[in-house]
């Protein structure tokens, strides 16, 4: 059968959609990792990576956990198809299924807390249990600290849902930016204090200022108590959310299997790991996250409508998006990666030492970077045709494939073996999930695109590590000044001979997303008082 390739002014008005959405969610994830990377500069300045940094880590986990568990793992599988298909239609129906979900929410959250509160020290221990005595004391009382914040966790995932649905992207965009910004607060204002407890005091301060940035955008809705079980919305956001749960219970045994391992390889181990996950977390979620969560609504909808056309030409052009922006982003990082933690964090009680410890943890947690960055997409792509139990399966085969690499290297290795098997991880659920769709991407031309995107990517790697080589010559190699120069040399560099590059190789996509962006500074420039 002949290829039927779809209609140029079809494609363009699909890139342009999901461009425009994910250059909102986009712009919203810049702020938010820009007041991230502050964050994270303010807790290496106040504590480097001390034990007691590792304990509020660990601490720190436990709100995030009953969130992906609860409210986030059902976020994009359940919440947002489901409550898209009313807000196309029935929106008068939306506001009462999103009464009930705010209701079940409050009452539930707060019994699971109160329970918690009174079990903190067996969660510590089984997050922490390789922790020295009094450092495990202290993860169970930050750990109480935090729990609070669950509740307002909760809520606000609802809240991202009916936005999203309602295709209102802006508040749920900068919303991860106030949350930075209270933790920020609270470490500047509380630490002489409060010491690292008020790290936990920002994670409670963050969530409130987050829900409160929210609320505004729902300010239109007719909500009310409501605990009608057998609401029919919430019957099918269970039925979605029920096959994943499996999933999401195995994810989060890993993750508390792998904070555990973590606490064993040393004090500071998990304070190195999440430096370094911080830094990978910025292109993930600045390129993979806005285009993924742009394009649910429309691949949610192009299902609805039966519409297979649609749904495979939004579902190629969002991973060659992906690729195009992710794989540069990937191999730069990973050039840089040593000046890049130095200029960041290390200053204050962040010494040379766990420069060092970062970048190397940075460097293999970026071998996943890209595979996780089009894995997202894919997960999503599985929840807008409302099938939740195939990336639940997927989802618990990776586990595996961690606890087995992981366990294999730990001892030789240590926190890099951990930091290994979580790459591994990472590669092996995108592969899976690529196979899985294979159908639905024979069309997509991905596999031109990354190795396009690789070819350009590689020669740009080539230019930073040359161009940092001879900053380093010239202005040395350390110090804040040599690391400013290597990292802004490099960025300027890298950009520079990866745009020439992907245009002379002619990506569609690179292109596009060019064209939208000169759009978008035009139209700004044009906008009085500017």
């Amino acid at each position: 059968m002949a290829e039927i390739t779809p209609p140029a002014d079809s494609t363009q008005k699909t890139v342009t959609s999901i461009a425009g959405a994910a250059g909102i969610i986009g712009a919203g994830n810049i702020v938010s990792r820009l007041l991230g990377l502050v964050r994270e500069l303010v807790i290496a300045d106040y504590f480097g990576a001390s034990p007691y940094l590792s304990a509020f880590r660990v601490a720190s986990q436990v709100p995030t956990m009953i969130f992906d568990l609860l409210i986030g793992g059902m976020l994009s599988s359940a919440l947002i198809p489901v409550l898209s298909d009313y807000a196309e239609t029935r929106k008068k129906e939306l506001w009462e299924l999103a009464s009930v979900l705010f209701s079940l929410a409050a009452v539930l959250l707060t019994a699971l807390i109160l329970l918690l509160e009174l079990g903190a020290p067996v969660v510590a221990w089984l997050l922490g249990g390789g922790f020295e005595p009094e450092v495990l004391a202290m993860t169970t009382r930050l750990i109480r600290i935090v729990l609070p914040a669950v509740l307002v966790f909760g809520v606000s995932g609802i809240a991202i849902g009916v936005l999203y649905s309602l295709q209102r992207f802006a508040y749920p965009a900068f919303g991860a930016a106030v949350y930075n910004l209270g933790l920020i607060l609270a470490a500047m204002f509380f630490a002489a204090w409060l010491d690292v407890y008020a790290l936990a005091v920002g994670i409670v301060l963050g969530a409130l200022l987050q829900f409160a940035l929210l609320a505004p955008g729902l300010r239109d809705g007719r909500f009310r108590f409501s605990l009608d079980l057998r609401h029919p919305g919430l019957r099918r956001i269970l039925k979605l959310y029920l096959p994943i749960v499996l999933g999401l219970v195995v994810s989060q045994i890993g993750i508390a299997i792998d904070r555990n391992l973590a606490s064993r390889t040393g004090g500071e181990s998990i304070a190195w790991m999440q430096y370094a996950t911080n830094l990978v977390q910025f292109p993930l979620g600045l390129v993979a996250a806005a285009i993924s969560l742009a394009s649910l609504p429309s691949l949610a909808r192009s299902d609805y409508a039966g519409d297979d056309a649609a749904y495979e030409r939004t579902l190629g052009i969002s991973l060659r998006m992906v690729l195009v922006l992710l794989v540069p982003a990937t191999l730069g990082l990973f050039v840089l990666a040593r000046p890049v933690v130095a200029l960041i964090f290390q200053h204050g009680e962040f010494g040379p030492h766990d420069t060092v410890q970062v970048a190397n943890a940075l460097r293999f947690y970026l071998i996943g970077l890209t595979f996780a960055g089009i894995d997202q997409l894919l997960i999503f792509a599985f929840y807008a045709r409302k099938n939740t139990l195939t990336p639940a399966l997927v989802g618990v085969a990776a586990v595996g494939i961690y606890l087995v690499v992981a366990l294999a290297l730990i001892r030789p290795l240590g926190m890099l073996g951990l930091v290994i098997a979580n790459s591994c991880q990472l590669t092996g659920h995108a592969l899976i999930m690529l196979f899985l769709l294979r159908k639905s991407l024979r069309q997509s031309r991905i596999g031109a695109t990354a190795l396009k995107s690789l070819v350009a990517a590689g020669g740009m790697a080539l230019a930073v590590h040359w161009s940092a080589g001879q900053v380093a010559a010239r202005v040395g190699a350390e110090g804040s000044i040599p690391w400013l120069v290597q990292v802004g040399v490099g960025a300027v560099v890298g950009v520079g001979v990866y745009a020439a590059l992907i245009s002379a190789l002619r990506v569609e996509e690179w292109a596009t997303l060019s064209r939208a962006v000169a759009r978008r500074l035009r139209l700004t420039r044009r906008k009085p008082g500017l």
